[in-house]
């Protein structure tokens, strides 16, 4: 793809923006680069039409690394010569802690870290146990009424919940998620494909953004991440590694790589607006890049029936409950 090209875009759910069809997260990504090679690829990355950075503060919970890669972020759009208007933010809000540590508190700090005075949209966090969800609704429509953010969505969420935050905004005239960042991918596609996400994707009341495509690279290749990666949900992950084989042979038969067939089984899916990778090398993102030109070339129903035997997880439960 060259300079003069960029990267189409989709509508990140109702009342959503528009963003590229790829964007780049920070976990593990740009605290294990050189500086240089981060400003690099940040430039790149807007030339290509995908300055769209998921950003967070990883310091609490199963994150609590307490890494520097959001400062590290923040220096380097800077010295990329970014005008904040000219990229996308989307921020974390965790409920590792909360309500104990809100989400003021952590957008301030999170925004502080960054070095700008606002995100375009967060996703609010997983969570274990039973969640507060009318008081979640309540303190993410005080951050919007605060000017932080204009969009949310939620990453993982059990159904049933996601269901009542809709309701509960709605009833109250406040601003209900547009989007849901799931783990889905090849092997991964119960949540997103279920019966308890897919209506609400195909009503167009949701948008989806697949995350963690590559299960932690190993879709990609590395079959033993060397860093700790996503959770295993249901238990598959043996299988996944075993599918890499698999994985590979079609890629090769379309003339592509792991990469760019997992990325362009995601965009297939009409439901999903954009998919959330993790990038440490220039040469990844130029890879990335080319899976639009791959389901282009392909169509998404050849290439959703070449893969429809990678599906793992359809034993997983669908609605979210671990």
């Amino acid at each position: 793809m060259s300079a003069e090209q960029s990267l189409p875009q989709r509508r990140l759910g109702p009342g959503g923006p528009d963003v590229p069809v790829l964007s780049l997260g920070s976990w593990n990504t740009w605290d294990r680069m050189e500086f240089d090679d981060a400003v690099s690829l940040i430039a790149r990355a807007a030339e290509l039409g995908c300055a769209f950075f998921d950003v967070a503060h990883y310091n609490m919970g199963p994150h609590a690394e307490n890494a520097s890669t959001d400062l590290i972020f923040g220096r380097a759009v800077r010295e990329a010569g970014l005008a904040r208007a000219d990229w996308l933010y989307c921020g974390k809000l965790w409920l590792w802690d909360y309500p104990a540590t809100g989400f003021t508190q952590q957008l301030e700090t999170s925004l502080e870290r960054v070095g700008v005075e606002r995100a375009d949209m967060v996703v609010v966090g997983d969570y274990i146990g039973e969640l507060d969800v009318e008081r979640v609704v309540t303190d993410v429509a005080e951050q919007i009424e605060a000017g932080r953010f204009t969009t949310w969505g939620v990453n993982n969420w059990r159904y049933r919940d996601l269901r009542a935050a809709i309701d509960i905004a709605r009833e109250r005239s406040l601003v209900p998620p547009s989007f849901a960042q799931l783990k889905y991918g090849l092997v991964r596609r119960s949540m997103a494909e279920g019966r308890y996400y897919a209506p609400l994707f195909e009503s167009g009341e949701l948008a989806l953004q697949a995350s963690d495509v590559f299960e932690g690279g190993i879709l990609v290749g590395k079959l033993r991440p060397d860093r700790k990666i996503g959770a295993d949900v249901g238990g598959i992950r043996e299988r996944i590694t075993a599918s890499y084989g698999e994985v590979r042979r079609l890629a090769d038969s379309f003339g592509a790589t792991p990469a760019q067939l997992g990325i362009a089984f995601c965009l297939a899916n009409p439901a999903t607006a954009n998919v959330l990778v993790g990038v440490s090398r220039a040469a990844q993102l130029e890879d990335n890049a080319g899976a639009v030109a791959l389901l282009e070339r392909i169509g998404a129903p050849e290439l959703r029936r070449a893969v429809a035997g990678l599906w793992l997880d359809r034993e997983v439960a669908a609605d979210g409950t671990w």
